[in-house]
C-alpha cells in the first residue's frame, strides 16, 4: 500500500491590499475505503477559523474568511495519504444497459449525474457516441472505449485552456488537459445516460511517465451496474488505481474546485499553484504554475470595473 507526501500550495497575489476575503475550500482528502488519511494538515493566511461542513456530493468542505486588507492569500495543504489496492471486486463487463437504466430509475441522484449540458455543438459528441456505441456492448466496455477514443482523438497540450474553457471550446481545437477531457468523456456519457461525475485530485507516479502533473489531476467516475462509482481516467487511457488520490467529485470543475471566493477592492490578482509529491522511496516530483494571468488588453477593463464596485461599496 504506497503511502504518499502532498504538499500543496494555493497561493493569490494582489497588484494592491484588499479586505474581506470570504473563500471556500475543497482540497480534504475524500472519504473513501480506497485511501486512508494518516496527516493532513493545513496553514492559511492569517490563521482563520475554518467551518466544515459535508456538501451536497458527500465532499468535506471549509469556509473562511480574513476581514483585514491584505496583499496575499496563501493556503497550503500538507497530505500524508495511503492508498488502498482495490478489494475483490472485478468491473463485470457483461452487464449491459437495460440492468442499468433499471438501477437508475430507482436513484435520484443516479438520474441526475445521467443529464448532459446544453451545448452548442452536441452534434460532435453524438458523432462519439455513434462511434463507440454498440448493441451488444457492455457498459464497462463502452465506458472504457470512450476514454480511449478520447485519448486517441484529443491532443494533451497544457496551457492553452482555463477553468473558463467550454466543452464547445474543447471541441473544436481537440487538445485541452485533464480537466477538459474530463469534461468531454462526461458529456458523451450523459448523453449515453450513463451516470457519471467529475472527480478532482493527484495522480501521484509522475516518475511513471502519466500525464497529468502539476496543480491537481481530474478524472471520471461511471456508474457500472453491479459494481458501482468505477474512476476512468481519460488523459492516460487507464481504470484508476490506487496511484489516484481523491480530493472531491460533483457534476463538473465548479463543485469540485479546490478554492474559490471573492474580496472587495480593486485590486488585479495573480493565482499560484505549486504541488510536491513524494514517495516511499525518497523520490518527489514537484511543480508551480501561473494558472492565470490576465491579458494586458484586458487589465484596464478589470481595473475601471474594480475600482467602480468599490466606489459603490
Amino acid at each position: 500500500m504506497p503511502t504518499f507526501k502532498i504538499h500543496h500550495i494555493t497561493s493569490y497575489e494582489y497588484d494592491r491590499a484588499v479586505k474581506e476575503s470570504v473563500n471556500e475550500i475543497r482540497i480534504y482528502p475524500y472519504l473513501c475505503n480506497e485511501q486512508e488519511i494518516l496527516n493532513h494538515e493545513l496553514v492559511i493566511t492569517s490563521n482563520p477559523d475554518i467551518h466544515t461542513f459535508t456538501d451536497y456530493w458527500g465532499n468535506k468542505t471549509g469556509v473562511f474568511n480574513i476581514p483585514g486588507a491584505h496583499t496575499s492569500l496563501v493556503i497550503e495543504s500538507k497530505l500524508v495519504v495511503r492508498t488502498i489496492p482495490p478489494n475483490d471486486r472485478h468491473l463485470n463487463f457483461n452487464i449491459g444497459f437495460e440492468e442499468l437504466a433499471a438501477e437508475v430509475e430507482k436513484d435520484l441522484n443516479l438520474l441526475e449525474l445521467t443529464h448532459a449540458e446544453p451545448i452548442r455543438n452536441q452534434a460532435a459528441i453524438n458523432d462519439i457516441v455513434k462511434q463507440i456505441q454498440q448493441p451488444w456492448k457492455s457498459v464497462a466496455a463502452t465506458v472504457q472505449d470512450c476514454s480511449q477514443f478520447i485519448f486517441q482523438h484529443f491532443s494533451y497540450i497544457a496551457g492553452i485552456t482555463d477553468i473558463e474553457t467550454t466543452v464547445d471550446d474543447i471541441i473544436d481545437h481537440r487538445s485541452g488537459v485533464c480537466q477538459d477531457f474530463a469534461h468531454v468523456m462526461l458529456q458523451v456519457m450523459r448523453t449515453l445516460r450513463v451516470p457519471s461525475r467529475y472527480v478532482s485530485g493527484y495522480i501521484c507516479p509522475n516518475k511513471n511517465g502519466l500525464r497529468g502533473e502539476g496543480a491537481t489531476h481530474a478524472w471520471v467516475e461511471s456508474f457500472i451496474p453491479g459494481f458501482g462509482w468505477a474512476g476512468i481516467d481519460p488523459t492516460n487511457n487507464i481504470w484508476v488505481t490506487n496511484t489516484h488520490v481523491k480530493l472531491a467529485v460533483g457534476r463538473n470543475f465548479t463543485d469540485c474546485s479546490p478554492v474559490k471566493g471573492s474580496f472587495k477592492g480593486p485590486a488585479i490578482q495573480e493565482l499560484f499553484v505549486y504541488v510536491s509529491v513524494g514517495y516511499e522511496d525518497g523520490h518527489h516530483f514537484e511543480d508551480r504554475n501561473l494558472v492565470k494571468k490576465p491579458e494586458p488588453q484586458d487589465l484596464w477593463l478589470l481595473r475601471q470595473a474594480a475600482e467602480e464596485a468599490a466606489a459603490q461599496q
